[in-house]
């Protein structure tokens, strides 16, 4: 538990015990169930966490109330790892109110059944009084659930913002902000670009000092940044002018030339890194999709097609609306090669696709052919 200011603590905590983030991204570093609570004439706490960590964040919040009842349980969204401790505060606090849209409950009575609700229910615009702090609501639907809803809070100008400016890693460890938030963002809230956008023009009015996420860190310093970070990545813009190669190999050879290319782009200025699709993580991987302006992938021909860690990621990326991008390919094949064909057909159903001009065919090795045919895309891609 910490101040965030003098009357509102953070009362979250950290898992480091999780492997799998929703069941799919990986976490090292774990991850963080925020959640938060403002003391005032009335008090009111900010979401709950994961049911996994329930006993620890009712220590927290016992400690928080010193002695006293809470008023209110403002649910910013209601996705199990910020919610499912619902039923445990009810109870042990019955006669709180729980604060939340018409959507917020449909979804908590799927959720809890059985469990009886003391609602207050808003509207877009509407405050709530607690005596010096007055909370104001801000819809933000589709960001990423269809019943999410930031909170303001006058007083000390605090933007509490559900799972927006969020990042993967327990606030116990501590590193850089942007590339988990970054990774966190593109996977979890990527596809729903046109309704973050939406979002931060009705908060940009707003005089925000201090952003509290549902995971990571509270934010408090240089505020346009993270909020600069989150129009670019919803915009769908380039962050960095660059090439993200990304490979499937089976025995090396196609790999060689992903890395081949890499060289003579980094020779020629520009930035390009490379990743193994089949090793390297999925996530990460269309997070630097996203981060770079221009990308290249190459794989291998497989059975008519190619291989399914590079299908895989071709089929994440569109799951997540990649567009405004330069795409290029590198194909292999012993006989047959299809791969590049196979590729961009995906591509073209992509918004805002370029296709480099450059093709590369690798006929099962490197030859001198295939190093003009790399050079010529490296060209292109320098341009």
């Amino acid at each position: 538990m910490f101040k965030v200011t003098e009357d509102i603590f953070y009362i979250g905590v950290d898992d480091t015990d999780i492997d799998l983030f929703e069941g799919q991204y990986a976490v090292p570093n774990g991850v963080s169930y925020n959640s938060y609570i403002c003391k005032d004439k009335k008090i009111a706490v900010f979401d709950t966490v994961d049911s996994r960590k329930t006993a620890q964040w009712l220590e927290n919040l016992e400690t928080a109330l010193n002695g006293k009842q809470p008023d209110y349980l403002i649910i910013s969204h209601m996705e199990p790892d910020h919610a499912s401790s619902i039923p445990a505060f009810l109870d042990r606090y019955p006669s709180a109110s729980v604060v939340g849209n018409e959507k917020t409950f449909i979804i908590a009575e799927r959720f809890f059944r059985d469990a009886k609700f003391k609602k207050l229910t808003v509207k877009d615009g509407d405050k709530l009084d607690l005596g010096k702090h007055r909370i104001t609501f801000h819809f933000a639907p589709m960001v990423h659930w269809p019943e999410v809803m930031f909170s303001y809070d006058e007083a000390d100008k605090v933007l509490f913002t559900a799972d927006a400016f969020g990042k993967f890693g327990a606030l116990s460890h501590k590193e850089d902000w942007l590339d988990e938030a970054r990774r966190y963002y593109i996977n979890i809230v990527g596809k729903y670009g046109i309704s973050v956008q939406a979002i931060l023009k009705k908060v940009g009015a707003l005089d925000v000092k201090t952003i509290c996420p549902l995971h990571g860190p509270v934010l408090k310093d240089d505020i346009s940044h993270y909020v600069g970070k989150y129009s670019i990545w919803s915009s769908y813009t380039p962050e960095e002018d660059g090439v993200f190669i990304a490979y499937a190999s089976i025995y090396g050879n196609t790999e060689k030339a992903a890395k081949e290319l890499c060289s003579k782009l980094l020779k020629r200025g520009i930035k390009a890194e490379t990743a193994d699709l089949a090793r390297y993580d999925p996530s990460q991987a269309v997070a630097n999709a996203f981060k770079y302006s221009k990308l290249v992938i190459a794989s291998v021909t497989c059975d008519g097609g190619i291989l399914p860690c590079a299908e895989a990621f071709i089929n994440k990326l569109k799951a997540k609306s990649f567009q405004n991008r330069t795409v290029g390919f590198i194909q292999n094949g012993s006989w047959c090669p299809v791969s590049a064909k196979v590729m961009r057909t995906a591509f073209e159903s992509f918004k805002n696709i370029a296709f480099c001009n450059s093709a590369v065919t690798v006929n099962s090795a490197m030859n001198e052919e295939a190093e003009k045919q790399l050079s010529a895309l490296a060209e292109e891609l320098a341009e």
